[in-house]
């Protein structure tokens, strides 16, 4: 392993993820890490002492404990002057194939580090680590069909067979299929204990009438944990929670010179009195690694690379309140453009794209009549972060065909727009 120490860049995750590119495992760790802290760690061969802007905390400069130079393991400076190392990183960036290649001399020839980070051997490691943890006892896993959780569910049966037990809670907020392949892919296909629950009605019946989306929210996230809580409490005997925690959730959730980009709940918010010991065999893993994960342990590359969708699902697309009819023409609207994007190429080009379906309704013509009936919106969008996003130009002739089947094939619509709007000033989603 290489470790790198925060010492306020805003690049130790490209880092971490150029050194790994290369075969050997990384790490971030806090610039005022203890040699003793270091030296229980596995199998260091070097560190890289990464310097940024955020250095400055409080006014005062902060840099990394002396002992760190007299542990007689190399280390390697990036963007901080005063390190009494040997070696310095030049500015790369961002710039991937740079980083690797002005990192490579420091970790192998100078740490002798091994290329043996790969995804098998990290699975074969989890395998046992899992097992060491659980024993025979059994682990409960709400399995939303999202990819992380997917990815850990596929571990977890390899691991421990059907000491797993998966719930699959669907809201009728799902896009098009979406329950139907969880429950045909680890049920039916790699035979696991899942548990699934139909509770569309109960979803949509507290919903009713409800338009204010922070409200819509709360509902569905509130909802889902106490039916998950209704499931576990009929289970005996399980004593752990998988979760799906990816290594961002943890970098993102603040370091000493970062300050917090979000708080990450995944299940979140489960009663007290459910105690449970947490099993997170993907807290490692980068999100490029996971997908790679999943694809290694025989998942679908359909379900390994399903594009972000929001825990409140199609319950943000269908502004306002939630009526049935306007769900369904945000799925079906939403199953023909992921389907023609598809054909088109676009679903591995485009980072997201989802199509809207607002709560007003506008004047039209349907079999030589006049209709009042809803716009579809389509939202593309390409992003590295979800903090800014650009507008994919996407071509006439794809956008009229799109167009042509909506209308054609979607009761109740008849209008196509396609959302112009970056971010900022828009954000991704519409609620």
């Amino acid at each position: 392993m290489i470790i790198i120490l925060d010492l306020g860049s805003h690049e130790n995750t490209v880092l971490a993820r150029a050194i790994r590119a290369l075969g050997v495992y990384s790490e971030i760790y806090p610039h005022d890490i203890t040699a003793e802290e270091i030296k229980k760690l596995p199998n260091v061969k070097g560190i890289i002492i990464n310097g940024g802007p955020n250095h400055i905390i409080d006014g005062v400069a902060i840099d990394v404990r002396p002992e760190i130079y007299t542990l007689g393991i190399p280390v390697m400076s990036a963007g901080h002057d005063k390190a009494l190392c040997e070696t310095k990183l030049p500015e790369f960036n961002n710039d991937m194939e740079a980083i690797q290649s002005a990192v490579k001399s420091f970790v192998f020839d100078v740490c002798h580090a091994e290329a043996n980070w790969n995804m098998p051997n990290f699975i074969n490691d989890q395998i046992e680590l899992i097992r060491r943890q659980v024993g025979d006892r059994k682990v409960l896993l709400a399995l939303s069909g999202g990819v992380d959780s997917s990815v850990v569910a596929a571990l977890l049966l390899k691991a421990i067979g059907n000491n797993l037990v998966c719930v699959h809670v669907n809201h009728g907020l799902m896009r098009k299929g979406e329950s139907e392949a969880v429950v045909e892919v680890f049920k039916h296909q790699m035979k696991a204990n899942l548990i699934y629950v139909d509770a569309t009605d109960r979803f949509l019946n507290k919903l009713a009438g409800v338009a204010d989306p922070e409200q819509k929210r709360k509902i569905i996230g509130g909802e889902f944990i106490r039916v998950f809580e209704e499931e576990a409490r009929k289970l005996d005997g399980i004593d752990f929670l998988g979760q799906g925690t990816i290594y961002p959730d943890i970098v993102e959730s603040g370091t000493k010179t970062a300050k917090m980009v979000k708080s990450h709940h995944n299940v979140g918010g489960l009663p007290d009195d459910l105690k449970f010991e947490l099993v997170e065999p993907l807290r490692q893993l980068f999100k490029d690694e996971v997908r790679a994960c999943g694809l290694e342990l025989g998942l679908p590359y359909e379900m390994v690379y399903r594009q972000p969708f929001p825990g409140p699902g199609l319950g943000v697309r269908c502004l306002g309140a939630i009526t049935r009819d306007r769900l369904e023409a945000v799925r079906e609207a939403d199953a023909i453009l992921r389907e023609e994007f598809q054909l088109a190429g676009l679903d591995k080009k485009v980072w997201q794209y989802f199509t809207v379906v607002p709560d007003f309704k506008s004047v039209g013509v349907r079999d030589n009549a006049r209709s009042f009936e809803w716009p579809v919106i389509i939202r593309a969008v390409n992003t590295v972060d979800a903090m800014t996003a650009t507008i994919e130009p996407v071509d006439w002739p794809i956008l009229m065909k799109i167009t042509d089947r909506i209308l054609k094939e979607v009761p109740h619509v008849n209008r196509v727009c396609y959302d112009m709007s970056p971010k900022p000033n828009a954000t991704i989603e519409w609620e």
